[in-house]
């Protein structure tokens, strides 16, 4: 068994956004209270931001975070999260049961984002609210001063403005479980018209309009035509959500999932095209895959979950190694079409099926998928080669012609470096593989790191954070013109050669 990628400078895909290892934070469970916001706690900022968990996202380099959700945004007034937090109302949030206190809201999340590094994507609510109130979140966030919304913000103690560049009309809005739910026809007309009057507001942003709520939904691809024949001319992107699981304890065929996540972004592609060429445009639109991840652990504890509680433990997937692997491929998903995925959240950040674990009032620990997440944020930014692909095959239930061999080179021409990253799907023989790199000349390898356990189900506990963790004691050689390895069975690997 021998597996073998070809890559060549000269052939390439696109140039990476960095914005495609975003994130997300919603006011779901402890990912605002008791994750990256908690007084009190004795990492707490003078603002209340744990900066334990400040330190972890910052490894990880995230570029852009959406906020404030998710199913969450649909029944959210953004007035009650600003202002003085005393005055501030306490609501039933419908989306998940719970009781919103608003202690964190629009300007606090702006505050953690510059301390974090990272850029807001805001979401604005187009379930029970419309392009009146977008234009007024907008206008307070992005004009100057001088009006009635800005002004307000300046009262607030916020002078200049927040300058948010990119911004999400609604959330899944084709899913019953959403509040306000629209058809396609529903959906694009007031999409249209919230674009435009925000874009008169601020012709600087970028706006993204609601795809499908999943590669499963009827209303998928029909969902994008329509949304985006009505919208087309005043958006930017259009969204693309899909979570994957492995109730069936087949882990065979949960690691071939990242080709259906590869067959669902050609899907959209070719929708969005099609629309380009029946308007006759010249612009195109690009996708933003603003939800993905694994999803599917905590389904039954959260069955469970009493109503009406403040930041209750939901959605907290704690994940192995296996799920690891898939977040491995996934991300390779979507560096495979950089051409036109410019934006990719993985949902969520903190706590809520998430990379980024904490105890409230205790410690905080990565889980398994940090480290593909890490890897590729810090590693995967220039341009993305052509993949020329030969492995061994295998069926699974859901795929036939499954590669063994999943793997996508990056040039970061300015580091002078070329990074493989490559995941063996293989869960009992090592991989050898071979990469041809002739066509870059000389190099040498600066690493070869392996996240692998003999246990596929070994997960990441606050008694054991680092059960599961890379180490950079991979086998990886230069020869010739080019690298040798043999890739562990069922591991991830990135491999790092300086150029020159």
């Amino acid at each position: 068994m021998q597996a073998k990628l070809i890559v060549d400078k000269d052939f390439t895909i696109g140039e990476v956004d960095k914005r495609i290892y975003g994130s997300f934070i919603e006011h779901l469970g402890r990912a605002v209270y008791g994750g990256i916001y908690e007084p009190g706690h004795p990492s707490a900022d003078e603002q209340g931001f744990r900066t334990d968990v400040l330190e972890l996202i910052r490894g990880i380099d995230v570029p852009i975070v959406r906020y404030p959700g998710g199913n969450f945004v649909s029944g959210y007034n953004w007035e009650d999260g600003v202002g003085p937090v005393e005055l501030r109302p306490r609501r039933l949030e419908l989306a998940w049961r719970t009781i919103e206190p608003n202690l964190f809201g629009f300007g606090e999340f702006v505050d953690w984002c510059r301390k974090a590094g990272t850029e807001p994507m805001m979401a604005v609510n187009l379930g029970t609210r419309g392009p009146e109130e977008a234009r007024q979140l907008l206008e307070y966030s992005n004009h100057p001063s001088g009006t009635y919304w800005s002004d307000l913000r300046v009262q607030h103690g916020y002078k200049a403005p927040h300058a948010i560049k990119t911004w999400c009309l609604g959330n899944e809005m084709d899913g019953p479980w959403q509040i306000g739910a629209k058809t396609a026809e529903e959906y694009g007309r007031i999409a249209a018209e919230t674009a435009k009057v925000m874009k008169w507001v601020d012709p600087s942003i970028e706006l993204v309009a609601c795809g499908s709520s999943g590669l499963g939904m009827p209303t998928f691809p029909e969902w994008e035509r329509t949304v985006l024949d009505l919208s087309y001319n005043e958006v930017d992107y259009i969204s693309l959500h899909q979570y994957y699981g492995n109730r069936d304890k087949d882990t065979a065929n949960f690691l071939a999932q990242s080709m259906g996540m590869d067959a669902f972004i050609g899907s959209v592609i070719a929708t969005c095209d099609y629309i380009q060429a029946k308007k006759r445009s010249k612009k195109k639109v690009h996708l933003s895959f603003d939800e993905w991840n694994v999803w599917y652990h905590s389904n039954e504890a959260d069955s469970r979950i009493e109503p009406w509680s403040i930041a209750p433990p939901q959605l907290e997937d704690v994940y192995n190694h296996e799920d690891a692997l898939l977040v491995g491929s996934m991300l390779i998903s979507i560096l495979k079409r950089a051409d036109r995925v410019k934006m990719a959240c993985m949902a969520q950040l903190v706590n809520v099926i998430a990379p980024i674990m904490t105890e409230t009032g205790g410690g905080a620990w990565k889980q398994t998928i940090y480290y593909p997440y890490m890897h590729t944020s810090i590693f995967g930014r220039g341009t993305v080669l052509v993949p020329l692909v030969e492995s061994p095959k295998y069926d699974a239930k859901d795929y036939t012609d499954v590669p063994y061999l999943d793997a996508i080179a990056v040039h970061n021409a300015e580091a002078g470096e070329v990074t493989v990253f490559a995941v063996n799907r293989h869960l009992s023989e090592s991989l050898p593989l071979s990469v041809d790199l002739r066509s870059f000349g000389s190099f040498r390898l600066i690493e070869h790191i392996v996240l692998e356990s003999d246990d596929l189900k070994a997960a990441n506990t606050k008694a054991a954070p680092n059960r599961v963790a890379p180490h950079t004691h991979g086998n990886a050689v230069v020869d010739g013109g080019g690298l040798s390895a043999s890739l562990g069975k069922a591991s991830w690997n990135v491999i790092r050669v300086k150029l020159g």
